[in-house]
């Protein structure tokens, strides 16, 4: 966990001092450079360093250990700050949307006029491009090393910021040619972007809070190393809760009905250790029950949570 903690802040450091750096350029640059879908994607940065602000702060209590109040650790802060990371990509997305919007309007109606990108945004552009997609990169391993939603959020926000650099590059590039509103529907496209993914992020964030069924195939591998163990006649019931990057299991097992009791805790005890050995980065804790095996009654075949 300690090593997993460290990549995960050093991940989020990386990432927040880079979007302090593009919100500061493409801001600044997007003013004075004329140009509104740079400056729609400054926004976005701003609103990145804000968040990533937020997810250090959450990282930080999700790594407190269990308590009285919190028998299984803090982990699940790890899903509520991809759920806040989620809701500030969506508002940040229909503001700019919005203001895009009516930007390409007020051209179209000539109520204001427009002017082409200086050659320093269209830099500015490219360069976000190029950096952006070395921190996905970078981010999407660090997610799959850790199995944190919270970097899997980030991830994906990079992959946003990457598609909106290249709707910004040929916004700019459009509007240096004389298509002046293609600037600013650029800005709209970003915003179309930040909205999809700040829905996604959200959707799956809170799917893994409310104990969402784990695929059927980590069910069927659980049941298939369970049934492996000699003297388990079945699986009646199984649970299964996330918290964090892992998984507790409540399990009842049917063994023959006469057996002694301690027979009986042995074969629980031998479950409980196959299924740590066998998903030994997956799971935290097994609890075993078991009861006499009725004749005919089926075996489950998938899992419920608790």
């Amino acid at each position: 966990m300690q090593d997993r903690d460290k990549l995960t802040a050093l991940t989020v450091n990386m990432g927040l001092v880079c979007n302090v750096i593009l919100a500061v350029l493409k801001t600044s640059i997007g003013i004075l450079g004329f140009s509104p879908a740079l400056l729609a994607d400054g926004v976005n940065s701003t609103s990145d360093a804000v968040y990533y602000i937020v997810v250090k702060i959450f990282m930080k209590q999700a790594k407190k250990p269990a308590d009285k109040e919190h028998p299984h650790g803090h982990r699940q802060l790890e899903s509520i700050a991809a759920v806040v990371v989620g809701a500030f990509i969506l508002t940040t997305g229909i503001a700019i949307f919005l203001e895009s919007i009516n930007k390409v309007y007020a051209l179209f109606t000539r109520v204001e006029i427009g002017q082409s990108a200086s050659a320093l945004a269209l830099m500015i552009a490219i360069g976000t491009f190029v950096l952006k997609l070395g921190l996905y990169y970078y981010t999407k391993k660090s997610a799959q090393k850790t199995h944190n939603p919270t970097l899997r959020a980030l991830a994906n926000d990079h992959l946003n910021d990457i598609m909106a650099a290249v709707a910004v590059i040929v916004g700019i590039t459009m509007g240096r040619m004389g298509y002046l509103w293609m600037d600013p529907a650029a800005g709209a496209v970003v915003a179309i972007y930040i909205i999809k993914t700040g829905v996604e992020i959200i959707m799956q964030s809170s799917s893994e809070l409310m104990d969402r069924v784990p695929d059927a195939r980590f069910s069927r591998e659980i049941r298939d190393v369970t049934l492996l163990v000699e003297g388990v006649k079945g699986i009646q019931e199984l649970g299964i809760h996330r918290v964090g990057p892992y998984y507790t299991l409540t399990m009842a097992i049917s063994v023959s009905g006469d057996i002694s009791i301690d027979e009986g805790h042995e074969i629980s005890h031998r479950v409980e250790e196959s299924l740590l050995q066998h998903f030994d980065n997956g799971l935290r804790d097994v609890h075993i029950h078991y009861q006499p095996h009725e004749t005919g009654k089926a075996t489950i075949q998938g899992a419920t949570t608790k």
